[in-house]
């Protein structure tokens, strides 16, 4: 797993300027740990920064391919093709020759064997640049799901495109401006597709192609999700899933270096971590590694709240027995979740402020944590999103709302009600974002897109639009998430429920048999059926745990306290001051973890607007 880096400019000669590309792939330095490459040739230049994961000695890029004695097209890449030892064996039979082991160089090959179509025979999360010598062009993609970050600049001449918008930032001709339309998408829980934060950047839409050429860009669609019949009765159902999750988790076993998993004890997890571990035993008798987080005191003080009602550390000791896996408990202090060095690296990692808070931050430690003994992590992100597992899924209120189920779901906290993460912002401010507005529009949009069959009843039309609306706008929030803060340390994560083949079929299912027992995930339990224990397959859906502790909420409470007082930061035009004296005045619940969204979307917002030095433009 990697970071890429890129400038073309068509108007101007690239090779003296290594400095400014330096500085574009040092910004990406976290994403790869293990080496570093430039290429520089007229109007192209390419970065990379490796973590290495195949190939360890023969696997660095910039990559270039020859043909007949010339480089013919230089690649950078960042993710992971599965199936490329089966397209290497398709290439080389039509008579093309490797010198490295990676997929990295299946890719570019494949590119020059197949041209523009070659990326409909990738299966994967990547995200890769191929300048193509022979036509003076650039060629951009993505992977089906945008799993792996891709954003670009236009420039007059030509393009910059990076893993994350820091490398761009890099680059003196961008400037950190951020717009109405920016700051909405930082607010939204709703992404829009392609929209950055900062003005003028864009992200490569998954399942897309961007080719840069002399005569403009050309963007082109390789994949989308379509709606087919769903023929398959229950037992078939159940069969396919279980065939295609044995299958895919043992495509992404492949590596070079330490793998695990990270083992909640939620279904979908324990549900990959014991296919896994199936897998490695029969194949190299050793046993898989896993992880689980928890806070110190945190199971012997747990409190339910309104989505988490147990603690993950018994159910993720319980499968990890039941597997005899070698695990790990990852165990926080409250004194590391409050660590202020800790919490800017988090803003840095995602180039941006967020309302989760120490749930990011506690990621954050663990990807740091599993990085010290694995290079790869197996998780269990995305399931809910194609078994069906959202509470707000089975909520009328949410389901039959004329906007996107899970904002509906926001509001219903007492909390949450003025939006998550915006009560201490000034109304002349809220008012410009009209964040209600905004949701309208890019919701009826949205919708509009989704793919249906025919003849479906009105709930399985209206399912399959939310699904479709999880997916697409809901998810890529996400994985940008979990991508940021497991990269920042060079942690690859590999996502079995993101595999398309899954993703297609599971769109396809029906609602009704999704649900067919009258809960959530029905399919993806009676595939664990026998894989896991009675307890864990019946345990509530608990998201990421959050920390419980009155020492957290005191130190957001006294660093609030600190920032109004400081008549220098840049957040203070945009604070509704009378809420953050309201908000000072009463300590809070410890265990209302949505009022403390409040707290941290302030503090980090103001961290952000210094030390990225944003201009708003608004």
């Amino acid at each position: 797993m990697c970071g890429i880096a890129g400038w073309v400019d068509f108007g101007h000669d690239l090779s003296h300027e290594r400095p400014v590309l330096q500085a574009m792939t040092d910004a990406l330095a976290g994403r790869g740990t293990d080496g570093q490459g430039l290429w520089l040739s007229g109007s192209a230049a390419l970065g990379h920064t490796r973590t290495a994961v195949i190939d360890l000695a023969g696997g660095a890029q910039p990559l270039t391919v020859e043909e007949d004695g010339r480089t013919a097209a230089v690649i950078v890449h960042n993710g992971e093709v599965y199936n490329f030892k089966q397209l290497r064996s398709e290439l080389q039979a039509r008579g093309r020759r490797f010198r490295t082991r990676t997929d990295t160089e299946v890719v570019v090959q494949a590119y020059l064997e197949w041209g523009p179509s070659f990326a409909e025979r990738l299966e994967g999360i990547f995200a890769f640049a191929i300048w193509d010598v022979r036509r003076d062009e650039l060629v951009l993609v993505r992977d089906r799901l945008g799993v792996k970050p891709l954003f670009y600049t236009r420039l007059a001449d030509g393009v910059l495109f990076g893993s994350e918008p820091k490398a761009l930032l890099a680059h003196p001709g961008v400037r950190p401006v951020v717009d109405g339309e920016g700051l909405r998408e930082l607010f939204s829980v709703a992404k829009q597709p392609g929209q950055a934060v900062f003005r003028d950047m864009r992200e490569v839409l998954p399942g897309h192609t961007l080719t840069i050429g002399r005569d403009g860009v050309r963007e082109g669609t390789y994949w989308t999700l379509t709606a087919r019949p769903h023929t398959d009765d229950l037992p078939e159902t159940v069969e396919t899933v279980r065939s295609l999750l044995h299958d895919i988790v043992l495509r992404e076993l492949v590596a070079d270096v330490p793998l695990c998993t990270a083992l909640s004890g939620g279904l979908d997890s324990s549900t990959v971590t014991a296919i896994a571990a199936g897998w490695r035993w029969k194949l190299d008798g050793e046993r898989i590694r896993t992880f689980v987080t928890t806070f110190d005191d945190y199971v012997e003080k747990f409190q339910r709240d309104d989505v988490r009602f147990s603690p993950d550390e018994p159910y993720a000791v319980e499968v990890a027995q039941h597997l005899s896996s070698d695990h790990v408990n990852i165990r926080l202090s409250p004194d590391t979740l409050m660590d202020r060095e800790t919490r800017l690296k988090v803003v840095l990692a995602q180039d941006g402020p967020s309302t989760l808070g120490d749930m990011d931050t506690s990621n954050y430690l663990t990807a740091r944590e599993i990085k010290t003994h694995s290079t790869v992590a197996l998780v269990g992100e995305v399931a809910d999103e194609i078994f069906g597992g959202y509470n707000w899924m089975f909520k009328p209120e949410c389901v039959n709302a004329d906007t996107f189920p899970w904002v509906v779901n926001e509001g219903l906290h007492p909390s949450n009600r003025g939006g998550q993460g915006r009560d201490l912002f000034g109304i002349g401010f809220l008012d410009k974002l009209d964040m209600r507005g905004h949701y309208a529009d890019t919701y009826r949009e949205a919708a509009a897109q989704a793919p249906h069959q025919d003849g479906e009843s009105p709930e399985e039309s209206r399912m399959r639009t939310i699904g479709f609306l999880t997916l697409t706008r809901w998810l890529p929030m996400l994985l940008d998430r979990g991508d940021r803060l497991s990269m920042a340390h060079g942690l690859e994560l590999r996502l079995p429920y993101a595999d398309h083949r899954l993703v297609e079929y599971l769109y396809n299912t029906p609602w009704s048999l999704k649900t067919f027992d009258g809960q959530e995930k029905s399919i993806l339990r009676a595939v664990a059926r026998d894989l896991l224990p009675a307890s864990v397959l019946e345990r509530k859906k608990s998201p990421w745990p959050v920390t419980q502790d009155p020492a957290y909420t005191r130190m957001l409470h006294a660093e609030l306290a600190a920032l109004v007082a400081d008549d220098s930061a840049p957040i203070l035009p945009y604070l509704n001051l009378d809420a953050v004296r309201r908000t000072l005045r009463n300590p809070g619940d410890a265990h209302d973890w949505p009022s403390r969204m409040h707290l941290e979307m302030a503090l980090q917002f103001n961290t952000w607007l210094t030390r990225y030095n944003v201009e708003l433009a608004i």
